[in-house]
């Protein structure tokens, strides 16, 4: 039995333009650097109030992320918010590995470094001795209510934001900064005889 099939014409092969190469690690790693790294070192710096240590931060958080490949994981959109956490965390690290060595005064600054449209906490308590101690304290402080402190009072941020960036809740952030605050008054108090700290929630 004779069994004939429709005949098919060929089909052209459609042919993909050339896609282009994917950034490598280092190329991302740059860009992240250009575009957020004079932010990393000014929350370093608010934190440690010492220029070396806030550029000692800046290569830690970069460095860190090329060491674990990071640098092409973070989301453009989430770079800012996430660069800032990881320069308050490797800041707060350098505050206590320096707890007896002199920080370089807030005060002496170059003017742009801090020109920031709200004064910090820090800034608006003034005085060197109790900067001093107010980072002294920060380093006592767990890990987690001395980030929620720095995002909160020196970074500006709303508890919300402070609630999201640490991915819980703004009523257990309001606690935590409590508690936090308490914690700063009472290591002033026994620091410099006075509780001259008067941070909002």
């Amino acid at each position: 039995m004779d069994r004939s099939y429709p005949r098919r014409e060929p089909q052209p092969v459609q042919i993909a333009p050339n896609p282009q190469p994917a950034p490598t690690a280092d190329a991302q790693l740059e860009e992240l650097f250009r575009v957020h790294g004079r932010d990393v070192f000014k929350t370093a710096f608010r934190v440690t109030g010492s220029e070396s240590d806030a550029e000692d931060v800046v290569q830690t958080v970069f460095l860190r992320l090329l060491a674990n490949r990071h640098a092409g994981r973070v989301r453009r959109d989430e770079a800012g918010a996430y660069l800032r956490r990881a320069a308050t965390n490797a800041a707060l690290d350098a505050l206590r590995r320096r707890k007896t060595r002199a920080a370089v005064s807030i005060d002496d600054a170059p003017p742009d470094t801090l020109a920031d449209a709200t004064p910090s906490a820090e800034r608006q308590a003034g005085g060197a001795g109790l900067r001093r101690a107010l980072r002294d304290g920060l380093s006592r402080l767990n890990p987690r209510a001395a980030e929620a402190f720095v995002m909160r009072h020196l970074e500006g941020m709303s508890n919300g934001e402070v609630a999201d960036a640490l991915g819980t809740s703004a009523p257990v952030v309001a606690v935590t900064l409590h508690r936090a605050r308490r914690a700063l008054q009472k290591h002033l108090t026994t620091a410099l005889g006075s509780s001259p700290i008067g941070v909002r929630s």
